[in-house]
């Protein structure tokens, strides 16, 4: 009975682990179309021939194409959440020359992620078609993306002011002032980009801007 019980249990667990691997390749077939073609035009026939799997394994995960697309910006957020998380630990959690390391920061804040290439053209199609997309959806990338990556911004940024670096009382609005005066350049289109020294440019302006604004000295 112990044999039997542990064969099944086996079974189980790779019948569970192949499901997961269908719906993660779903979700990566579904991001590379939305990116594409935007929310309306995307086709959920489109989106099983990108992700290797017929329509009805895409509907005996997902209700609708709908809650595709709201998996999908959420499983995508996520991830370029994570990243963009990192570069505000690795830069501003020890702060040694205020302007300086806010400099850095937006350096590489505002470089190209070509990993999450396919998330930031998401986001350029859902900024062209919001009118058309479900509120859950917006809200569910807001929520797991944008609004989680301001607020660890904004942790750090109330340890600037709590240490006397800055004059702040809304850490949450003076980090969207940061996030926005640093890439206020940032090309719209997709394959524009700025060169070097108008990346610098942007980035020192910004932040010097900031500064003016919220430090100590203003």
């Amino acid at each position: 009975m112990q044999n039997q019980t542990s064969t099944g249990d086996t079974v189980t667990t790779r019948a569970r682990g192949g499901r997961a691997d269908k719906r993660q390749a779903i979700l990566a077939g579904a991001l590379t179309v939305f990116a594409r073609d935007g929310y309306s035009r995307a086709s959920i026939d489109a989106i099983s021939a990108s992700a290797g799997v017929s329509t009805r394994t895409i509907y005996n995960h997902f209700e609708d194409k709908a809650q595709l697309f709201e998996a999908v910006i959420q499983d995508s957020a996520a991830r370029a959440a994570e990243a963009q998380i990192a570069l505000i630990e690795r830069h501003l959690n020890k702060i040694i020359d205020l302007e300086t390391d806010l400099i850095e920061f937006g350096r590489d804040w505002t470089a190209p992620m070509p990993a999450y290439a396919d998330h930031f053209a998401l986001v350029r199609q859902i900024n062209a078609e919001l009118g058309h997309i479900p509120r859950a959806a917006i809200d569910a990338w807001q929520a797991t993306g944008p609004l989680r990556v301001r607020h660890e911004l904004a942790l750090r940024i109330a340890k600037f002011a709590d240490r006397g670096l800055l004059r702040v009382a809304d850490p949450e609005r003076a980090a969207l002032h940061l996030l926005l005066l640093i890439s206020s350049d940032v090309p719209a289109y997709e394959g524009d980009v700025l060169t070097e020294e108008q990346a610098d440019e942007m980035v020192t302006s910004g932040v010097r801007a900031f500064l003016h604004g919220y430090g100590t000295a203003a």
